[in-house]
């Protein structure tokens, strides 16, 4: 899942820095971004922390300092904005909040899920982590309010100062309002933040395969190799192999530039629907464990459990069968069952070589 969500990533920042160089092609951007994020895990822990420190940074700030100025814009303040045209009323009118259809919108939930890939990480992450107990619980719970602003408040003030209409497709709708808003050299900055935002997803991915496929090698599902800790004491094979496979997004980009985004992030989203359903199912299993008194309780429980669970759980496969109503997402689908039959595969030759081995 999180190779496919890095070959989307690279995908993006191919887009974006098309904004100031039309004339170079997507996939050279994509495997340049590529390599230097590569090499930048390669080197250690530290620059990998550092790199993502700042790229979070920019992009907090910047998304701050946006909401700030679309806020700014919608007041009736003199001198700011364009004379006419920001308002409220732009979230409601002209058809309405589902101006296409109920239908329409269930249709965008597929890259809205793919939108929110990475809230996972916050269970890898765990073992680096000083104080695990303290880091990640704050984490957990700032994340509410961090949706509410960083998703929820953005999209509200961008949708406020422009009406749904005037965005074109394949274009940042937050470029575009800043450039419609008239701030010199505003829409360029945006840009160049929200391609340390691609960074900074692909740099968090490339991070954590290595380490998932280290784990999978320390516990033998995985070859021994991907264990191999470098000299600064990074899983060098674990980041080979994925930065390796990262490269097939490189090809699609080569072969169908046009719809390369939504091939790929289409795949991921079947991923990541598996991953976060693994986690739930999980979860149930633990808390009926508990209940049966074979496992100690956690005193850091999930609201509302276990029906909190069960909607979770209903929403994917609802999302799952909205797949089926676009080109690109069946397509995904199509790629998740060839994966699935080969991880399937994979496991039961696993499994009986295992049985031979003991034997």
């Amino acid at each position: 899942m999180w190779t496919t969500t890095c070959m989307a990533e690279i995908t993006v920042a191919g887009k974006y820095v098309n904004y100031w160089f039309p004339s170079i092609p997507v996939w050279v951007t994509a495997l340049v971004v590529l390599i230097a994020l590569f090499a930048a895990n390669l080197i250690s822990v530290k620059v990998f922390g550092e790199a993502e420190f700042w790229f979070s940074m920019i992009k907090v700030a910047a998304i701050i300092a946006m909401i700030g100025i679309g806020t700014l814009v919608l007041l009736p303040i003199a001198g700011i904005g364009p004379e006419t045209g920001p308002s409220l009323t732009n979230l409601y009118n002209d058809g309405g909040f589902f101006a296409t259809g109920f239908g329409s919108a269930l249709l965008s939930l597929q890259i809205v899920v793919f939108a929110y890939v990475g809230v996972e990480l916050v269970g890898v992450t765990a073992g680096e982590a000083a104080n695990p107990k303290v880091t990640l619980r704050k984490a957990i719970n700032t994340l509410p309010f961090r949706i509410g602003l960083f998703y929820v408040g953005a999209l509200v003030v961008i949708l406020s100062v422009r009406g749904w209409r005037e965005f074109s497709d394949g274009n940042s709708p937050f470029v575009e309002v800043f450039g419609y808003i008239g701030i010199p050299g505003a829409a360029g900055i945006v840009n160049f933040i929200l391609l340390t935002a691609a960074l900074s997803s692909c740099n968090s991915g490339i991070y954590s395969t290595g380490r998932m496929l280290r784990s999978l090698s320390q516990r033998g599902e995985a070859p021994e190799k991907l264990s191999v800790m470098s000299s600064r004491q990074v899983p060098i094979g674990g980041i080979v192999l994925s930065a390796g496979v990262m490269v097939i997004g490189v090809i699609v980009n080569v072969i169908s530039p046009d719809r390369a985004f939504a091939y790929i992030t289409s795949v991921s989203t079947v991923g990541i629907i598996f991953v976060w359903s693994s986690i739930l199912i999980s979860h149930m299993v633990y808390r009926s464990r508990v209940a049966a008194g074979t496992v100690e309780a956690s005193d850091y429980r999930l609201p509302w459990a276990p029906v909190s669970t069960v909607i979770a759980l209903a929403f994917f496969a609802m999302v799952v069968v909205l797949l089926f109503f676009s080109d690109s997402g069946r397509i995904a689908v199509v790629v998740g069952a060839i994966w699935f039959a080969g991880v399937t595969v994979g496991y039961v030759i696993s499994t009986r070589r295992g049985a031979r081995t003991a034997a």
